[in-house]
């Protein structure tokens, strides 16, 4: 994002299952809730939900331009998707963002935002769902992660992202593949790493899911045009631990009726009977944009005076 270009997020539910999503190959027509808006120069981005006590706990980036360091935060919604709570559950130093939910088989909720800012990815528990998290210690991820994204098929664990470090090339168009018998790891990284680059379809953007013909779609993120421009679903036919093989498919927009937030898409994630989405409108007010930008710089000068 140049001077005064800034990417607003919002973070939508669609009542579809995301499979069915999928299968249909577009957006159009499928009414969208919206969350409410968070205020001038804030938004709401990469969506991850599940569903507890016939209550939809969705958790998302919650970024703030006169910050620049994401949270995460959580909304309860019932099924007849109204607001109920919302509140911050994960600040760290560190910028937070792309919060996957899962339950283990004991019940436990476990959470593995993107943390890569901290020189490692990260997992965490519940320790009160949904508002107080611990880090989960001896996790062996390989490396620090953009958009990690697991999948558990075939009896084991499968993790699709793209590497925190990649010096040569831009860090939206390489796909890496990981596979692990536990979610903590041991993480053993494939062979064929890095299993594609492609700058339409290879930075994961949403929850993978294995369709009832045996393959994975992975939602990817589409960034030739802007960053986050559209989602392709990847279609995975093969994932062993020695071979990967995939080819994308038609692209998913934001739809018009979705206006102003037409200008990207970039999350696609399952939960449950619904499917959670964020899409993007680019404000390009360079004024008001300097001001928020100065403001920042201005504070943390301030910070760094010896008192």
């Amino acid at each position: 994002m140049g001077l005064g270009r800034t990417d607003i997020w919002q973070t939508g539910i669609i009542d579809r299952p995301l499979p069915d999503i999928l299968r249909a190959g577009q957006l159009d027509g499928l009414p969208v809730t919206w969350l409410p808006d968070p205020g001038p120069f804030r938004f709401l981005a990469d969506p991850f939900g599940i569903w507890h006590e016939n209550r939809l706990y969705l958790f998302a980036e919650a970024y703030d331009y006169r910050v620049r360091v994401g949270r995460i935060d959580v909304f309860i919604l019932d099924r007849a998707l109204r607001l109920l709570a919302h509140a911050p559950v994960l600040v760290e130093p560190w910028h937070l963002s792309y919060p996957v939910i899962l339950r283990e088989r004991d019940g436990t909720f476990v959470m593995m935002p993107e943390s890569g800012g901290s020189g490692r990815q990260r997992l965490y528990r519940a320790t009160d769902f949904p508002y107080r998290w611990q880090e989960v210690e001896g996790c062996a991820f390989p490396g620090p992660m953009i958009d990690a994204s697991p999948l558990f098929h075939d009896g084991r664990w499968w993790l699709f992202y793209t590497p925190w470090h990649e010096l040569e090339r831009p860090r939206v168009d390489t796909l890496h593949v990981a596979w692990a018998d536990r979610l903590a790891g041991p993480w053993h990284q494939h062979p064929g790493n890095p299993v594609r680059r492609n700058i339409h379809s290879a930075r994961p953007g949403g929850t993978p899911v294995a369709m009832e013909d045996g393959t994975i779609i992975l939602p990817t993120q589409d960034c030739a045009q802007t960053y986050g421009g559209a989602i392709t679903p990847l279609a995975i036919t093969t994932l062993t631990t020695r071979e990967f093989a995939a080819h994308p498919r038609p692209m998913l927009h934001a739809p018009a009726p979705w206006r102003p937030a037409t200008d990207g898409l970039h999350t696609l994630s399952a939960a449950g009977t619904v499917t959670l989405v964020d899409a993007k409108h680019t404000s390009r007010s360079v004024i008001r944009r300097a001001g928020v930008d100065i403001a920042r710089m201005t504070r943390e000068l301030i910070r760094r005076i010896p008192r």
